[in-house]
């Protein structure tokens, strides 16, 4: 039984207005606000050119209202488009891997989602999306799916099977607005404003007046300052609750669930079969704060939006909450580390920045040129850093690979997951005996892990290892 065409909730117009508003708020505000005394050619043809994107934007967004639809086939969906030239694609239902909903400010406005699935393929086939329907609609779609995915227990009997793992609490989001230094966003804002003022206004010999009155009056500065800090923390811990607030992570033993956002909300849901590795990362300032975040590459989803969970984990409740999920995919903190021939290998790979930097510093401005020994000097300490967290374990199936000075990463993955291993030595490693594996797994795009300075007998070894997979998985 195929379902008659549809189309999208006629709050789409707004939703698509409001979005289109967003976009193109800079432009006005720099062609009609910042610039409203300017006559020069590239301002006033900007002018023009904007009103023209503008209208033909507003018409488009009614066009694709009123032509574009969608019904609910025996075996697939249908997506109609075009007003001109008509477009039609058939998404079959045991296509779809997974799903997540996303309601921002103006859907729920009108108390209205949207809803986006996705499949295991490539390019403009990956993702299908619903931008603007009810929830009553979701969850018919949802019920659809599920009846023709063959499942048994509607999402309302799956419900009470779902375990939580994690909830945000007000101390997990103070800890992820410093960790991800939203609050420092207040000071360049405060510097654009300052120059755009100043354009204007004749406001140079003001300030530096000001400024000496301050050092004068050093009680007034620290005021000022911790106002400001105040302010900014304020700002920073408002943007991290509006998007990481209501952060759940539960599941059951098909699917893992993530919810998220306070106002603008997400929620999605990944197949436990589907995962085909996991990836820690910790920047420097997490590693300070004992943080992590947790990434799920998966078949046949967005590896950067889908599979991330809470960003701002504490490292010891993450690896637990991990173990606990996908018991399967354990994390090692005991890892073999490489001999220190690898660290002079890295130490004499050619320095290109550096080389650039120098060049571009002789040529224009030679009195800077100590600037190129500091790049040269920050390029040492990382790839030293890079040597120093750089470590790997092999045991079972499993292989883990851990590696980055700042950015510090943490990939395991299984043999049987791996679509391709490749291993590859330059002359300078065959030189010091070592070779560079790169494990391929299956995402979107394709997942690329790289693994350097690998001695050229465990090579070998992981080579023949990954070759047998056949045999012992």
């Amino acid at each position: 039984m195929t379902h008659p065409a549809k189309r999208y909730h006629p709050a789409y117009i707004i939703v698509e207005l409001v979005s289109t508003a967003k976009s193109l708020f800079g432009f006005y505000l720099l062609l009609f606000i910042l610039k409203a005394n300017s006559t020069a050619g590239w301002v006033v043809w900007g002018r023009y050119a904007l009103l023209v994107a503008t209208a033909w934007s507003i018409l488009s967004i009614f066009a694709k209202w009123i032509f574009n639809r969608y019904e609910l086939g025996t075996h697939s969906i249908i997506f109609k488009e075009g007003m001109f030239i008509k477009k039609q694609k058939n998404v079959a239902w045991n296509r779809i891997h997974s799903h997540k909903s996303h309601t921002t400010f103006v859907h729920r406005w009108f108390g209205l989602t949207s809803l986006t699935i996705e499949t295991g393929a490539n390019g403009d086939d990956a993702t299908y999306e619903f931008p603007v329907i009810t929830e009553s609609e979701k969850n018919r779609i949802l019920s659809y799916l599920e009846q023709k995915q063959e499942t048994k227990e509607s999402e309302e009997e799956i419900l009470p099977d779902r375990r939580i793992h994690f909830q945000t609490t007000r101390k997990d989001l103070i800890k992820a607005s410093f960790s991800s230094l939203s609050f420092l966003a207040i000071f360049p804002l405060l510097s654009a404003v300052y120059f755009n003022l100043a354009d204007f206004f004749a406001i140079e010999k003001s300030a530096e007046s000001a400024w000496h009155y301050l050092l004068d009056h050093i009680w007034i500065l620290i005021v000022l300052i911790i106002s400001a800090m105040s302010l900014s923390i304020l700002i920073g811990f408002v943007k991290t609750s509006i998007k990481y607030g209501n952060y759940i992570i539960s599941d059951d033993p098909e699917r893992i669930y993530i919810e998220k956002g306070m106002g603008n909300e997400v929620s999605f849901s990944i197949p436990k079969n589907k995962v085909q590795a996991v990836r820690v990362e910790q920047t420097m300032v997490k590693r300070m704060l004992g943080l992590v975040s947790i990434k799920l590459i998966s078949a046949g989803s967005s590896e950067e939006e889908i599979s991330s969970f809470y960003p701002f984990m504490p490292k010891r409740e993450a690896y637990d909450m991990l173990h606990a999920i996908l018991p399967h995919y354990p994390i090692q903190e005991k890892m073999e580390r490489f001999p220190l021939k690898v660290l002079w290998l890295k130490l004499s790979q050619p320095y290109y920045l550096t080389i650039a930097a120098a060049a571009g510093l002789w040529i224009f401005k030679q009195d800077w040129m100590w600037v190129a020994g500091v790049i040269f000097a920050v390029s040492i300490l990382l790839r030293f850093l890079d040597y120093w967290f750089t470590s790997y374990s092999r045991h079972g199936s499993t292989v883990q690979i851990r590696k980055g000075g700042w950015l510090n990463e943490t990939f395991i993955t299984h043999r049987h997951r791996i679509q391709q291993m490749t291993v590859k030595h330059s002359w300078l490693q065959r030189k010091f005996g070592v070779a560079t594996i790169t494990f391929s797994n299956r995402a979107k795009p394709t997942h690329e892990s790289l693994l350097y300075g690998v001695s050229k007998d465990e090579a070998g070894s992981l080579y023949e290892w990954y070759h047998n997979k056949s045999v012992s998985d």
